[in-house]
């Protein structure tokens, strides 16, 4: 079902779309500062930071790694490595929402870091952000699949084949977290469909039409009213 607009040409929804991209932008500007300062506070303790508040792994007196590990890093090309992708699939998974943003990235921090948590070797210690970064590329590969955005499946496929090299940082490697990262990467698919948009398909890729008039039946998309109805309608259908 696609809807139109008062006009039949302008999109109901395009300047909202806009005012959550700038959102989504200023977000992770915002999410990049906070971890370089924090990494700069780090690198100055000798990074002491990392070591008592990362992840320990399954060490049931500290579990509280699971959420500050994501902001502490171990060098500064460990951060260095994060930053870049943390941006970019963090601002493709924020732009459509960023509330919805927020609670995926609640379920990402959670899953990758009880992975790691669990899975890690027995006295290691865990921190970065890449199971995070990890979880947003999963998220922006299937979100176009579960709502239907033809946009957002051609960035999904495009990011995938672009960073393709990631997946193998998913199997095992010494010396780097691939727990956090396969549970990171998992959670973000689990995230799209949690999340996924429930009246998807409405608009597909920007497009919109004039709703089609029945049969000797007159239909004015002008009205406040009858738009209203219309979505209490497909609201109710469940599309």
């Amino acid at each position: 079902m696609i809807m139109g607009s008062e006009d039949g040409r302008r999109p109901l929804d395009a300047e909202a779309v806009l005012a959550e991209a700038v959102k989504a932008f200023w977000v992770m500007v915002g999410v990049l500062a906070v971890i370089w300062i924090v990494q700069v506070v780090n690198w100055m303790d000798d990074y002491r930071l990392s070591v008592h508040y990362g992840i320990h792994s399954r060490d049931l007196a500290d579990v509280t790694g699971i959420i500050t590990a994501p902001f502490l890093h171990l060098s500064w090309g460990h951060i260095e490595g994060n930053s870049g992708p943390l941006f970019i699939f963090g601002f493709l998974a924020a732009f459509r929402g960023v509330k919805r943003f927020l609670s995926l990235t609640a379920l990402i921090v959670v899953v990758s870091g009880a992975g790691a948590w669990l899975f890690s070797g027995q006295g290691t210690v865990t921190a970065g952000a890449s199971g995070v970064v990890f979880g947003y590329f999963g998220y922006v590969i299937v979100r176009g699949f579960f709502d239907r955005h033809r946009l957002d499946i051609a960035v999904g496929l495009v990011m995938a084949l672009c960073f393709a090299y990631q997946f193998t940082v998913l199997l095992p490697h010494r010396g780097i977290s691939w727990q956090g990262h396969l549970f990171g990467f998992a959670a973000g698919i689990a995230g799209g469909w949690l999340l996924r948009d429930r009246r998807a398909g409405k608009v597909k890729g920007g497009e919109t039409r004039p709703l089609p008039a029945p049969t000797g039946a007159a239909v004015q998309t002008s009205s406040a009213g009858t738009r209203a109805d219309l979505l209490k309608q497909i609201d109710e259908m469940g599309l």
